[in-house]
């Protein structure tokens, strides 16, 4: 979810605090966490949850007992986040906000940070010289290349190394490009397109991924239209995706309230498998974790849940 759709929210949300969750049946989503408006979750070995809050720009850090903190203030707009193998925390930052019609600009970056000294490196600002326009999520592959989106840029770029930067999507191929995942064989690419506008790409768009890290070969994995697209997404071991996605209240788009709120488990085959409902809008992303990485925790609006799944996730 981009900045200017949470325009008129933030006054409305205010920060609640930890919720004590109660046992949940597998399947049936229980309260992790409560703040303002959540993003972008990201599990590390510890099972600490790291996700974005939208509202105060911040990245919120909640562990495994259940005590949450904040674990970087003035986070430039972090929103999809991802720890890396070796523990560091991925950050796509900087697309510009509005609040109460002051517009507030951010830079526009993917940095990694070490969670032990809190020490920041910006990985990529620019493409060819040209800045992004707003990084809103990433994923890895098995090499440990990094794929991260830039929404309101409309483009999908890779990231080597340091340095080392190459544009796999542009528009007008695609058009507004959200979440992105990618299959546990590293042969396919996933990417969320999440066009509220009349006659928008709502859907998850399929690739071949080849091994140098390009893509081709596109078709249509799922749609959601007419109503609101995926906007986040994780896979498990079985390529199984998991996309939050829907609406249960009308935001001034095109878009109907014919996808409900949830995530829809979606198989390598583009059928829907299963619905997990949530109950809270605006559902925006979620991620894998816990010691046996069958826990999926999900971002909603104020609200951080976490659901037991049957099939274990990637860390992707």
């Amino acid at each position: 979810m981009t900045r200017r759709q949470l325009e008129g929210l933030a006054a409305a949300i205010a920060i609640i605090g930890v919720v004590v969750p109660r046992p949940a049946a597998a399947q049936q989503p229980e309260v992790a966490t409560t703040v303002a408006f959540t993003e972008g979750p990201a599990v590390d070995r510890d099972g600490n949850v790291y996700f974005s809050e939208m509202v105060s720009l911040r990245i919120m850090k909640l562990t495994a007992n259940g005590v949450l903190s904040t674990f970087r203030e003035r986070s430039n707009n972090a929103n999809g986040l991802l720890i890396d193998p070796q523990g560091r925390l991925i950050a796509c930052e900087g697309s510009e906000s509005q609040r109460t019609g002051v517009r507030v600009t951010f830079k526009p970056q993917v940095t990694r940070t070490d969670v032990r000294t809190g020490k920041v490196e910006v990985l990529a600002d620019n493409y060819q010289g040209k800045p992004f326009v707003g990084p809103n999520d990433v994923t890895i592959d098995s090499k440990g290349r990094l794929y991260f989106t830039d929404l309101a840029g409309g483009a999908v770029y890779r990231i080597d190394g340091p340095g080392q930067l190459a544009r796999i999507l542009a528009a007008p191929e695609i058009q507004r490009p959200n979440g992105i995942q990618i299959s546990p064989d590293d042969k396919q690419l996933y990417l969320i397109e999440a066009n509220g506008a009349e006659g928008g790409a709502r859907l998850i768009r399929a690739y071949d991924l080849r091994a140098d890290g390009t893509v081709g070969n596109m078709r249509v994995h799922y749609s959601f239209y007419p109503g609101r697209s995926a906007d986040g997404m994780s896979i498990d071991t079985q390529g199984n995706l998991y996309a939050s996605a829907g609406m249960n209240q009308l935001r001034g788009t095109s878009e109907t309230l014919a996808t409900k709120t949830g995530v829809y488990v979606i198989s390598p085959q583009g059928k829907l498998l299963k619905f997990i409902p949530i109950p809270e809008d605006f559902i925006t992303n979620n991620g894998f974790g816990g010691s046996d990485m069958k826990t999926l925790y999900v971002t909603a609006g104020k609200t951080l849940y976490k659901v037991r799944t049957e099939i274990a996730g990637l860390p992707r």
